[in-house]
């Protein structure tokens, strides 16, 4: 399972930052430091305790999120479970609206058959899907747009 998400613009930029200073500041043990040291995040200087300048730490995490993005080509939607972006089953998905513009798109992975989803506008949805059969749906009407309102109140008083 995948550790959390790491806020990279937690750093300040005009600081300079031990390793258990970093690693309180992010949320994560100091070996996670350590082990991004090693990987590649630049220190100010090789001797002990390590410093690290913000401004760094923060270009080292940004660019350490964008790298693990994985963009959806035309046609595809995430699957959580295969963890690559995959077509759906059939060539068939379904859109159920969430508002006048946007909706959440669903269908079944082609692999393993698992529910992907992925949140899209209605305007883009032949450019998310093109070529794909997608059965629109209303979404459920919330209580505030019901025509007739429960008769059952509870501030309503005997008389």
């Amino acid at each position: 399972m995948p550790g959390k998400r790491i806020n990279p613009r937690l750093p300040k930029v005009h600081r300079a930052y031990a390793v258990d200073e970093a690693a309180r500041l992010l949320g994560v043990h100091k070996n996670t430091i350590w082990t991004w040291v090693k990987s590649g995040l630049p220190t100010i200087d090789k001797s002990r305790p390590a410093l690290m300048l913000g401004s760094d730490l923060r270009e080292w995490l940004s660019q350490r999120r964008k790298a693990a993005k994985q963009p959806c080509p035309p046609g595809t939607i995430y699957c959580m479970k295969c963890r690559q972006p995959r077509a759906p089953a059939l060539g068939l998905a379904e859109y159920t609206t969430c508002n006048a513009i946007s909706g959440d798109l669903s269908a079944l992975c082609e692999i393993c058959e698992t529910v992907m989803h992925r949140r899209t506008c209605l305007a883009d949805l032949s450019k998310v899907l093109p070529g794909l059969d997608v059965l629109i749906r209303e979404g459920p009407s919330s209580l505030r747009e019901q025509p007739n309102p429960s008769p059952n109140c509870d501030k309503q008083k005997d008389d």
